[in-house]
């Protein structure tokens, strides 16, 4: 055990307000042995930061997990030829390396978590018993927060919930609805024992906003509405969460202090906790790579400004289709023509000059001309900030994981899937509608239980779009093998569509009836075996070491 406290030492001194000096001065150099951990509140306190730090995990190219799952979706392309591309065009087996990463670390994060758990009663009596109490719920919301993803990518999973030895390790899966059961109680009780907010150095740790949002969001994934209704409802009666006024501002830096924003990953420079988001987001123009790009088919489900999808609309203009749009697309996505870090964004591909808007000046179009300029048109403008321009690969912008906006369409959807649609439904889901910088036209009351399901599903993708939400709403949705085979789309070259796509209840295009329709630009052809692919593979060293644990089917 000396290694893994070696890593809290390594991983946490710098969220820590306990100088290297002090420390230093109480163990040995190879680390404090298990005697002796938790000796007092300092270290308590490092080893739930090294927590905190270990969710800052990046599966590939220096990004966070929750921005890259789009692109295992029908949103959402990488260009890399990486083990998560393979997730997305159905390609991978039990060896991919993306799924393992996710698994390890998770797991990483969870051994560390019962470690805390399993020791921190060593200093009962010895420290302030609200802060040994609080980090006691900071730890289970963490291990509850990282089971609640591991059970919607893999499905049932094996729970450990306490440290354990080699002689203990051939452990079998928990069915998932065991994981659930034990996930809800677990937020629970962090949720009593967790503040309503911090100030100062502790802003950016769990909350008890955080812990009855998860339990929300676990509870509407395993169709458990009634507890998902209740857990979304207590964060509103929290009444400390609001939303933003400003939505794109939300994915800045002057928008990550947002009380919409309930848990976020933090980042921070000086402690090298940084992410590469904008290289991998950024247009050639503004020197980025372009290697995460959204796709033809989550451009066109935006609505317009009349609250009419694009096929119904009689302000859509084909030959101008990125006027009067939902607001959200130009927020979370560079269309266009549109000024996207101080460059006019064209990626016709006879655009071969464009505008920098710094110098006034015509420049050479590299989203046009550059061999690996974006392959579908677009780029994602979500998560991309000026202030990141010249150092595009360190990025220290926080990365939320739970808005107050998800809540809302948490409890909305809940009420709507048990059939209990009342105004609070209309007042949730026109909430985010309306916020000022969106103001999209309420939704009237008197709809069906069947309309309002398609309203939520819309609203879902046209508001949590690029964070990590697609994947396992089409899952659960049971939708994914209806997404995710056939052609990756791409806008078309040197032109655009002569008509609307039909967009179906959920916010799907079909181009079936479009005439140029076979312009568009297959950047992929993906497959989907329904009888595998709603989940991911168990490793396959973890099958191999670990006699008692079963692979997924079809796997």
């Amino acid at each position: 055990m000396k290694k893994i406290h070696y890593w809290f030492l390594a991983v946490a001194l710098t969220l820590s307000t306990t100088s290297c000096e002090d420390y230093l001065e109480r163990y040995p150099l190879e680390g404090p042995a298990d005697q002796s951990y938790f000796a007092n509140a300092s270290e308590l306190e490092l080893a739930v930061n090294g927590c905190y730090k270990g969710m800052n995990f990046h599966p590939t190219d220096n990004m966070p997990t929750q921005l890259l799952l789009d692109d295992c979706t029908d949103l959402g392309w990488d260009r890399n030829n990486s083990t998560l591309q393979q997730i997305g065009k159905g390609s991978h087996d039990s060896n991919n390396g993306f799924s393992k990463s996710v698994w390890d670390n998770s797991y990483k994060i969870i051994g560390r978590c019962n470690f805390i758990l399993d020791n921190m009663g060593k200093l009962d009596g010895k420290m302030d018993a609200m802060l040994q109490a609080r980090y006691r719920a900071e730890t289970r919301f963490v291990r509850a927060y990282m089971y609640h993803y591991m059970i919607e990518l893999f499905g049932g999973v094996p729970l450990v919930t306490k440290t354990i030895g080699l002689s203990e390790s051939q452990v079998p899966k928990s069915t998932k609805e065991e994981c659930v059961t034990f996930i809800m109680s677990e937020l629970d009780a962090a949720a009593k024992d967790l503040p309503v907010s911090y100030s100062g150095i502790n802003v950016g740790r769990a909350t008890k906003g955080a812990a009855l949002a998860t339990k929300a969001r676990t509870a509407l994934y395993n169709e458990k509405w009634a507890d998902a209704a209740t857990a979304a409802k207590a964060v509103m009666d929290l009444n400390y969460h609001k939303l933003h006024t400003n939505y794109g501002q939300l994915f800045s830096y002057a928008g990550q202090t947002s009380n919409e924003i309930i848990f976020a990953l933090q980042y921070l420079k000086t402690s090298t906790v940084i992410h590469a988001t904008p290289q991998n987001f950024l247009s050639r123009n503004a020197q980025g790579a372009s290697n995460k790009v959204p796709g033809q088919v989550l451009v066109d489900a935006y609505e317009c400004t009349d609250g009419l999808t694009i096929d119904k609309s009689p302000l859509y203009n084909p030959k101008d289709p990125f006027k009067n749009r939902d607001p959200r697309l130009d927020f979370t996505v560079a269309v266009p023509g549109s000024n996207y870090f101080n460059f006019k964004f064209e990626t016709h591909k006879d655009s071969v000059k464009t505008i920098n808007y710094t110098t006034n000046t015509r420049v050479d179009n590299q989203d046009a001309i550059h061999a690996f300029a974006t392959y579908t048109g677009y780029c994602w403008r979500k998560y991309t900030d000026m202030t990141d321009k010249d150092d595009r690969s360190n990025s220290e912008l926080n990365i939320s994981l739970i808005r107050y906006a998800e809540v809302l369409l948490t409890y909305a959807e809940a009420k709507i899937e048990a059939n209990q649609i009342d105004q609070s439904v209309y007042d949730a889901i026109n909430l985010v509608r309306q916020r000022p910088s969106v103001n999209m036209p309420a939704i009237k009351t008197g709809k069906t239980q069947a309309e309002l399901r398609s309203i939520i599903r819309k609203e879902r993708k046209y508001e949590l779009t690029n964070e990590g939400f697609r994947l396992m709403d089409i899952r659960r949705w049971k939708l994914a093998d209806k997404l995710l085979a056939g052609n990756f789309l791409g806008r078309i070259p040197k032109g655009l569509l002569t008509t609307a796509p039909i967009i179906d209840a959920n916010g799907t295009p079909d181009y079936s009836a479009v005439p140029n329709r076979a312009d568009m630009r297959v950047v992929e052809v993906r497959i989907f075996k329904a009888d595998r692919d709603y989940l991911w593979p168990i490793p396959y060293i973890e099958t191999v070491t670990n006699k008692a644990l079963t692979q997924n089917p079809g796997y």
